[in-house]
């Protein structure tokens, strides 16, 4: 569809008698407007069905065989047509009834005969606004399930990828930690435990990663989750440089959700603080406050922070910040974790200090 196609709005005008079509387009027409006429009940839902972009019905309500209140109620139990506005254009006496029976049909509003030059004009002109801001709405949900989806095959691929090489890793590690010279040397009998233990849990990470992709569509395991643990986890796992302290502020909640999605949030967030920090003692602190539906956490660094002109940018698919960390990331991490806590009606932002550091927040649904 071109763009001039996707700028018009197409208006089906309803009423038995020929000359009051004529008016009411003549009264209507705009450079950006495409009118379609019906003479009866059964030609009007013929065009509307024919017709997708139709935005908006002017419907006579007192039209022979079939009246508008049928009419309407026909356009809103059919799929293809429930999402158009109707606006009733009658000569009958508004009162109660009549308003009531032609809003439980599916009109959004009532213009009485005679018609009023300005009144249908302004009317009209909020249904075209209304139309295009829900045009607007579709496109931006259909963009984000094409990147949902994207984002879902890139994951896949790349986890797919480092499972084959990540178990032969593994499979030399349980050789090495088997020999006599391991075994009798308790650090390194120590290390290796450390590094077995942290490639067995990135295998398992990489495991999740794998079917959640395969099972997009399908509703993830709802489990009780103790964040406090989560987080002892990731800390260790993550391995810190000794200069980087990680700590917890207050009683970190257990909820009832999907493990893998908070995971992913709290190590990437973990993660980045890790990697792009500046100081000589490092610090980042984890916390939360319960806010009713949601419980809102918060991550806390010390590091190089964000400039202000970047704090919505970051968290922009593929996007990086300009700054003197030696660290380069890919600008698909904070994506991730945008798309993840939105996912289930949370929000996120961040607050930061040039030079201080940076607080992550974001939402996070109870259950």
């Amino acid at each position: 569809m071109s763009e001039q196609q996707q700028n018009m709005f197409s208006i089906l005008l309803v009423d038995d008698k020929a000359e009051n079509l004529v008016s009411l387009e003549h009264m209507l027409e705009a450079d950006n407007r495409v009118f379609f006429r019906a003479g009866s009940g059964n030609e009007a839902l013929k065009i509307a069905l024919k017709n997708s972009d139709i935005g908006l019905v002017m419907l006579d309500v007192q039209m022979p065989d079939m009246d508008g209140y049928e009419v309407a109620r026909l356009l809103q139990s059919n799929p293809k047509t429930k999402h158009i506005s109707i606006i009733f254009v009658t000569a009958i006496n508004k009162d109660e009834q009549n308003v009531l029976r032609g809003f439980e049909e599916g009109a959004v509003d009532y213009l009485p005969k005679p018609l009023d030059v300005n009144v249908t004009r302004a009317k009209v002109n909020v249904f075209e606004k209304l139309y295009f801001y829900q045009q607007n709405l579709r496109q931006a949900m259909a963009d984000k399930e094409k990147v949902n989806k994207q984002l879902e095959r890139f994951m896949y691929v790349v986890a797919h990828d480092l499972k084959s090489p990540l178990s032969g890793a593994i499979s030399l590690l349980t050789l090495i930690n088997e020999d006599e010279r391991i075994q009798q040397a308790p650090d390194l009998k120590e290390y290796m435990g450390i590094v077995l233990g942290a490639t067995n849990h990135l295998t398992e990470m990489i495991t999740s990663m794998l079917d959640y992709t395969r099972q997009s569509d399908i509703s993830h395991t709802i489990e009780p989750v103790d964040v406090q643990t989560l987080i002892t986890e990731l800390s260790r796992l993550l391995f810190p440089p000794a200069h980087i302290r990680i700590t917890t502020e207050g009683v970190l909640p257990v909820l009832q959700t999907t493990r893998l999605k908070l995971q992913q949030v709290f190590q990437n967030l973990i993660s980045n603080a890790i990697k792009y920090n500046d100081k000589k003692e490092g610090s980042i602190i984890i916390g939360g406050t319960d806010k009713g539906e949601f419980y809102e956490f918060y991550v806390k660094d010390n590091g190089p922070g964000i400039e202000k002109r970047d704090a919505d940018r970051i968290f922009k698919l593929f996007e990086r910040v300009d700054n003197n960390a030696k660290e380069e990331g890919t600008g698909i991490g904070l994506n991730i974790f945008k798309l993840l806590v939105e996912e289930q009606g949370g929000k996120i932002w961040v607050e930061s200090s040039p030079g201080e550091g940076s607080t992550f927040y974001f939402q996070w649904r109870h259950s």
